[in-house]
């Protein structure tokens, strides 16, 4: 049911005058200006009111209400005469428009003297600290620099662990033999590259370079490559190359190819988070992740698309799509990672995930990719939508290569204040037959049954908690940070040049209202939310969709790891009637509790040791012999919600 109508704008005069019917002087001797601003203010924020207030009933003895005009006017000048008319009508449209403000802040509850002491105080006292914060931290944006010290910590244990984080141990790929074809180099596991390399089989300038040829062949169809950092890449390679030659083996990346999302900077090449306003933007800093690639002799071959300022699969140069359906776009932000990952153009790629961008491209693309438990991995030079919820994580075909690329960059960043040295276990040592783990209603039926016949107790598993405003939790967290870090950019207009205005531009328009009172109070909830999940997390780990945005939400507001799994596919949607080899991926996602990125890794590793979904190849260039894509495509991708 709709509120009462407002009075219309036309009317308002009508309206004044009844209001004071014992004016000592007559209406034209208002200045006309005055009477114009004042009723248009009047008009414009009664009718705004009417949608949040409910107006009295005056059977229910209580007092009318007089209409808000006629109430805004006999508080402010009770004593109005021609002397201080103009005076007054300042006052009534200020004291309506804050008051249309804090209905926008659910904080339309004081009368009208302590609106206009709240507009005082606001200006002699909050505004001056608000600009000087702004001038000293706001006007870079990207969040690169100067960070909270309000850290988030996601460990549940009360005690803090003394052990020293520990190497992984890798299994060994002995008696591994170079495939005649470049098709089938592309698509061996990381580990099985790194033997070829150690045995001196390829080269890294040859695997380089066939992983460059490849991001070349298919990015024109994919949209998922910003830059080609072939110089640099032949660089690195020749000096993986050489130390090898020296005798100098630095680990099972040593040599091998990679690609990093574009909000991850490395000197001398653009780091453009995917934005036609930052397209040409050079950060010369080295990002604390590439900085432990380096160290670990990896070569990268590209920076890889990130959606727009790390928000969904649109960036400046296109939309990127997904290998396995190419009539369809990838989603998520992680939206080159996950396509060039798919397709064979890079043997992995470091993303992240604030919320979502690992868990849905990884899906959508069938890869194997982990939103490791945050803090593991380090942010220092990568753009930040939100300092307690950004995580870095592998792109991988193999779970037991996300656990090595894992083992590479996790560790503590000495400027990045959320970061941590985790003394994960060893995921190649777990014995997964003394695990018990959950499954919920929505888990993949062969995962449960392939775990059960390796030893692993399954159990019928729900995760309860009380808190229902889990998706605006982590919306007001993210948006109301993300929009600290890009103050300057929306204050200056340039939200005006984002290429999709029903993304950031509405949402960090509409986290320009939330308050601080607000924002803590979702943070408060957001306490509650991890303390009855980690009251409610009561197996070692469970099995459930991992791209539920309830549990996304969830996920990501408590820190827990997921490793994402292809696990299988189905038909695509209206194919064409003569067949297609373009296919939907299925796929599940196994959760852990913080700190615990060991037991998915070593569960994920147990599924595909005896499956091969995860070893299955796109059909990027060879959709079938009567298949061809529509353009534009039919396929229709619903927004993020």
């Amino acid at each position: 049911m709709k509120g009462p109508r407002p009075t219309p704008p036309g009317n308002m005069a009508a309206s004044f005058l009844h209001m004071c019917p014992d004016m000592s002087f007559p209406l034209p001797r208002f200045r006309s200006s005055l009477v114009l601003t004042l009723l248009s203010s009047l008009a414009v924020c009664s009718a705004f009111l009417s949608e949040f207030q409910p107006r009295r009933d005056c059977t229910n003895n209580t007092s009318p209400v007089l209409p808000e005009s006629h109430r805004l006017l006999a508080n402010t000048c009770p004593k109005m005469d021609s002397k201080n008319s103009s005076e007054c009508s300042k006052k009534v449209v200020e004291v309506s428009q804050i008051r249309c403000a804090l209905a926008l802040l659910d904080a339309d509850f004081f009368n009208d003297t302590k609106v206009q002491e709240i507009a005082k105080a606001a200006k002699e006292f909050n505004i001056p600290i608000v600009r000087a914060n702004r001038k000293l931290v706001a006007s870079i944006n990207g969040g690169l620099h100067n960070p909270s010290p309000l850290v988030f910590n996601p460990e549940w244990s009360k005690e803090q662990s003394q052990d020293k984080a520990g190497r992984f141990n890798h299994p060994l790929t002995l008696g591994t033999r170079r495939p005649k074809n470049e098709e089938d180099i592309a698509f061996m596991s990381v580990l099985e590259l790194g033997e070829l390399i150690k045995t001196k089989q390829i080269t890294s300038r040859e695997l380089t370079r066939i992983f460059l040829k490849r991001l070349k062949r298919y990015n024109p169809v994919l949209e998922a490559v910003i830059t080609y950092t072939e110089d640099l890449a032949y660089k690195q390679a020749q000096e993986a190359d050489k130390l090898l030659s020296k005798g100098v083996y630095l680990g099972p990346l040593h040599g091998i190819p990679y690609g990093l999302k574009d909000i991850i900077s490395v000197p001398h090449y653009n780091t453009t988070w995917g934005s036609t306003t930052f397209k040409n933007q050079v950060l010369n800093m080295e990002a604390w992740v590439y900085k432990r690639l380096k160290s670990a002799g990896a070569v990268l071959v590209a920076k890889l698309v990130t959606g727009s300022m790390a928000y969904d699969d649109i960036w400046f140069g296109g939309r990127t799509r997904n290998p396995w359906n190419i009539e369809e776009f990838s989603t998520g932000s992680s939206a080159g990672p996950a396509a060039c990952t798919s397709a064979g153009m890079v043997p992995f790629a470091i993303g992240s995930e604030t919320a979502g961008s690992i868990t849905f491209p990884a899906a959508r693309c069938g890869v194997t990719a982990l939103r490791p438990t945050f803090g593991t991995v380090g942010r220092t030079g990568v753009m930040s939508l939100s300092e307690s919820l950004d995580k870095l994580g592998p792109f991988c075909r193999y779970a037991a290569d996300c656990a090595v690329i894992l083992d590479a960059i996790r560790g503590k960043d000495p400027d990045d204040h959320s970061s941590r040295d985790i003394p994960f276990g060893d995921p190649f040592s777990v014995d997964i037959t003394k695990l018990t783990v959950g499954y919920l209603e929505d888990a993949d039926k062969e995962v449960v049954h392939v775990l059960e016949s390796k030893g692993v107790k399954m159990v019928p598993f729900k995760l309860n908690y009380s808190v229902n405003s889990v998706q605006g939790i982590l919306n007001f967290t993210m948006d109301v940070d993300m929009l600290a870090h890009f103050d300057e950019w929306q204050r200056s207009g340039k939200d005006d040049e984002y290429e999709a205005q029903d993304q950031w531009p509405l949402e960090l328009r509409r986290a320009r209202v939330v308050s601080a009172v607000d924002y803590v109070q979702a943070q408060r909830a957001r306490g509650k939310l991890i303390q009855e999940v980690k009251e409610s997390f009561t197996v070692d780990a469970f099995i459930g969709n991992a791209t539920d945005w309830e549990r996304v939400c969830m996920g990501n507001l408590v820190g827990l790891p997921v490793i994402v799994l292809p696990t299988g596919f189905t038909s695509i949607s209206n194919p064409p009637s003569n067949g297609t080899r373009r296919r939907t991926t299925v796929n599940t996602g196994i959760y852990a509790p913080p700190n615990h990125d060991h037991i998915a890794l070593a569960l994920a590793m147990a599924y595909q040791s005896v499956t091969s979904h995860h070893k299955q190849r796109p059909p990027i260039d060879d959709l079938g012999p009567n298949d061809t894509i529509p353009n534009p495509p039919t396929v229709t991708i619903p927004p993020r919600r």
